[in-house]
């Protein structure tokens, strides 16, 4: 079964910078479950068959003088009809004073009216920019997220194989951590994944022997960031000799996160190789494959080998990460 995630109404509130008309309760109980908004233009006339009422309704100055061809009773009439269906919140952009009749309405109904000075446009993308990120899909996986050079790289593998450690050297060389240990993993569209760390652990690191550090206070803001998306997976694992490891990195191989396939290395770790160096190139050139350029082909071209394109490249690696 899948989970409904919500966000209160006193968060959307900040975010937005609304102002208050009508509140009928603490907006901290008032919960918010759809990220998409209704714009009511059929629904004024009367049409209700595909109205959600779980959407927040934004009414701009369409709406406004839509309302104000009515009569006082008319108009009354009209709001009451849509908001007995019960939409969470109202929201009046371009700095609109709600007419009167609303205000009862929404009184009779307990619906809260908000207020915003931006245009309707604005608001609607803001909102719903917002409510993507807050009510995606997500998932929390044990690991690290760094950015590297603007590429988001979540750092995978066994306990104990050194995953914090690669973080703070990345740190000490100029790259921030997002995440340590646990890493909230949200879908918000189709091909993006963005990572974060659960508040109660932000910026804190476990090394072994030394035991919690907060990086933010230990290397400074600049060390540290909220969120980054998720451009490739690095898979640590113990050098085992009897395993062949990719030495041309001609194909990607994928791993599946919430339906999105993301390119993953896997990179053995033994005494004496710097896997925080290694990264760094792993994610200069996850950039540059992005752009067309892989440097495996261009190799075999230049030594006038044919290279023929696999039915897929996707070599899809199911990694518990």
């Amino acid at each position: 079964m899948a989970i409904t995630f919500t966000v209160p109404l006193s968060n959307i509130i900040e975010e937005l910078s609304l102002e208050v008309a009508y509140m009928p309760s603490a907006p901290e109980n008032i919960l918010i479950s759809s990220k998409d908004v209704n714009r009511p233009g059929l629904e004024l006339t009367g049409f209700f068959d595909f109205f959600d009422n779980k959407r927040i309704i934004i009414m701009g100055n369409t709406e406004n003088a839509y309302l104000n061809k009515f009569s006082s009773e008319q108009r009354k009439h009209v709001l009451d009809r849509v908001f007995e269906l019960k939409p969470p919140a109202v929201i009046i952009t371009r700095g609109i004073i709600p007419f009167g009749e609303m205000t009862d309405v929404a009184e009779k109904h307990q619906i809260p009216i908000l207020r915003s000075y931006e245009s309707t446009s604005s608001i609607t993308a803001s909102l719903v920019s917002y409510m993507n990120v807050e009510l995606a899909p997500r998932v929390t996986r044990h690991g690290v997220l760094v950015e590297v050079y603007g590429e988001g790289v979540l750092i995978v593998g066994d306990s104990g194989v050194g995953k914090s450690e690669t973080a703070i050297e990345l740190i000490k060389r100029g790259h921030r951590l997002i995440a340590d240990d646990a890493v909230e993993i949200r879908k918000i569209s189709e091909k993006s994944l963005v990572g974060s760390a659960p508040q109660n652990i932000r910026h804190f690191v476990e090394l072994r022997g030394i035991g919690i550090i907060n990086a933010r206070r230990l290397f400074g803001m600049g060390a540290v960031k909220l969120s980054e998306k998720i451009d490739i997976v690095i898979n640590l694992e113990l050098w085992d000799n009897k395993k062949v490891y990719d030495r041309m990195g001609i194909d990607n191989d994928f791993t599946d996160i919430l339906g999105i396939e993301i390119p993953i290395l896997t990179i053995p770790v033994k005494p004496g190789r710097n896997i925080a160096v290694i990264i760094e190139v792993a994610a200069m050139n996850n950039r540059q494959k992005k752009m067309g350029y892989n440097a495996a082909q261009e190799l075999l071209a230049s030594l006038g080998m044919d290279y023929e394109e696999p039915s897929s490249n996707k070599n899809k690696l199911l990694w518990d990460i």
